[in-house]
């Protein structure tokens, strides 16, 4: 077996243009970067005989608009001998990053000019196309170590009441039931959260020749949103551990971030939040004022990079605990196999009286656009995109109702792969938490990396059936294109597949 080859690269997509910033319902469009932006590149070779992966790490919300496609034709066109199908993409979430979809128009509603997506999403797939290349042509040999430790990223952001909420607490980008996303937990109605949370950090580290280390793929689940009401560009907590890392392990050792299934998880607590004030104040030096908390003001910056410092110090802990045993056993030959698996998932139904309740939201929203001439341009511009992005979704949630008529089902692909004794498996979805604790009890690895928004057209949640249940924001009919039994449909697939791998080391 030859040795395993190792190739890294990294591209900064920041831009200083104006640019959509996707993530809410309404339109934000950026003033600057915060932070870097970037596009992740880890390239895992077998040699003769094994197989090939790519990683690309995006800081974007979501992967559509067919920049996946895009990318692979681009490094192909720079080095036809890629393998350009081995090319494993996924977006940190980060609600900072640029528009990589089409937009209409190069102006906001309020007159502003701005970057197309279009143009945006050129410059992305020009630099993600060649972050592939080269980690593809930098790949040496070297060898890997990998291992989990604990971290706490995410908490639960579903909460649940002893009573129905969908009147109590009425929702235009979702029906509420007994669950509602980010609900208030200082209501007497607060029962519980709905989901536990996953502490485990997932990692996987890399080394030349001489055993030195080259970088880090850090897989967590919690998506990257804290800095979700940024008006400027931002890799969000993901940039603090990147400078914790060059800091702690030296300044080229690349980071590679990846979210686990945390569809019904966030990096954000819904209690103890004055006690988090505090925390921050004493520990940072940062003041803020919960109630003065709003869009963009400093009171919410101080916040967010309160929760942001504190996040990558965790992770930071927890990478230096599992790097000081995992270097132990660094595995220079390993079988890397790698499936490109197309399945069927039962797409989520849409009742006669979801779909009239669709059609009626539409109606209400249109009286929420200010006419009255005292308005100002943003506030304008966020009530129309507000508007526009929820009929969107209700006119999208109402044509799948027609469709299901026809097509029960919808196609998904996934990137199922192991390296060693370590397994990934890729979904487009946010996932919720409990899939990904069916996968790795059930898997014959030693580790199960599960990825989520890692495919063109990602977005959009896949709920269980107790989030189902609940109702609320992330598990609703137009928050769902595959239903729970989905799910399920995608957690067999994979555990299939893994053990056909597996079966092949007797």
């Amino acid at each position: 077996m030859d040795r395993v080859k190792i190739g890294w690269s990294m591209k900064d997509v920041s831009t200083t243009e104006p640019v959509t910033l996707p993530g809410q319902m309404y339109m934000r469009i950026s003033e600057g970067i915060h932070d870097p932006v970037c596009v992740t590149a880890l390239c895992v070779d077998g040699g003769e005989g094994q197989d090939a992966v790519i990683f690309l790490s995006c800081d974007v919300v979501v992967l559509r608009g067919g920049v996946i496609q895009m990318t692979r034709e681009k490094a192909l066109a720079l080095d036809p001998a890629i393998p350009a199908d081995k090319i494993v993409m996924n977006a940190t979430h980060t609600h900072a990053g640029g528009c990589i979809t089409d937009n209409a128009s190069d102006h906001s509603p309020d007159g502003q000019k701005i970057m197309r997506g279009q143009e945006y999403r050129a410059f992305f797939t020009d630099q993600a196309a060649q972050a592939a290349v080269e980690a593809w042509q930098n790949r040496k040999p070297g060898g890997f170590a990998f291992g989990y430790g604990y971290a706490v990223v995410a908490h639960s952001r579903r909460t649940v009441y002893f009573e129905d909420m969908s009147q109590v607490v009425p929702s235009k980008i979702a029906p509420n039931g007994h669950a509602i996303m980010y609900g208030k937990t200082d209501r007497p109605e607060f029962s519980h959260y709905e989901a536990g949370a996953d502490h485990f950090l997932n990692a996987l580290f890399t080394f030349d020749e001489r055993d030195e280390l080259t970088g880090i793929l850090v897989n967590v689940p919690c998506p990257s949103q804290l800095s979700e009401r940024f008006n400027s560009m931002s890799a969000d907590f993901w940039n603090e551990v990147r400078e914790g890392v060059r800091r702690t392990f030296g300044e080229n050792v690349y980071v590679l971030p990846q979210a686990a299934a945390a569809g019904d998880l966030s990096p954000r607590i819904l209690h103890y939040k004055e006690a988090q004030q505090r925390r921050f104040r004493l520990k940072y030096g940062l003041e803020y004022d919960l109630k003065n908390c709003k869009l963009g003001n400093a009171d919410e910056q101080n916040l967010v990079m309160g929760e942001r410092f504190d996040i990558a110090e965790r992770i930071l802990v927890s990478l230096v605990d599992v790097y000081a045993w995992a270097k132990k056993e660094i595995f220079r030959e390993a079988p890397v196999q790698h499936r490109v698996l197309d399945m069927d998932l039962t797409r989520r139904k849409i009742t006669d009286e979801e779909a009239d309740w669709l059609r009626d939201n539409i109606e209400r929203m249109k009286n929420e656009i200010p006419d009255d001439g005292a308005a100002t341009p943003e506030e304008i511009r966020i009530a129309t995109t507000t508007y526009n992005a929820v009929k969107g979704r209700n006119t999208r949630a109402l044509e799948r109702y027609e469709d299901l008529k026809i097509h029960p089902t919808m196609p998904m692909r996934a990137h199922i792969l192991r390296i060693g004794d370590v397994a990934f498996s890729t979904i487009r979805f946010e996932l919720y938490m409990d899939f990904m604790h069916r996968i790795q009890a059930r898997s014959p690895f030693l580790q199960t990396f599960v990825v989520e928004l890692a495919g063109d057209e990602g977005g959009n949640y896949l709920a269980t059936v107790r989030g189902a249940a609940n109702k609320g924001y992330s598990a609703s009919i137009f928050c769902n294109m595959a239903d729970p039994q989905g799910g399920q449909e995608y957690v067999e697939n994979v555990l299939s597949v893994l053990n056909e791998m597996k079966a092949g080391d007797r």
